[in-house]
């Protein structure tokens, strides 16, 4: 099943300058698998130690956020797109 991963600007520069990324897969999870191995320098901007997804990232299947849904675990199938967005804080 092949699933188009959307890169967010701050990240394209560990996977070659591409913005999309498109992998096989059935889950949230193993696209996230995917994607890493095929540009390892992501891993440590993606995951915690612990092997989670950081809390400032936040991932969307179709515009559905995966935290309401079954997470890495969430199904996935061809044609679907996973939207990376990582947080931003700031203040004054």
């Amino acid at each position: 099943m092949s699933i188009m991963i959307e890169i967010p600007s701050a990240l394209t520069k560990y996977t070659n300058s591409q913005d999309e990324i498109q992998v096989e897969a059935s889950t949230v999870g193993e696209a996230f698998e995917k994607l890493v191995s095929q540009y390892q320098d992501l891993k440590q901007h993606l995951y915690e130690e612990n092997g989670n997804i950081r809390s400032f990232i936040n991932v969307y299947l179709n515009d559905e956020d995966i935290r309401y849904a079954d997470n890495l675990n969430t199904k996935a199938e061809s044609g679907d797109s996973i939207q990376i967005v990582p947080s931003i804080a700031g203040g004054m």
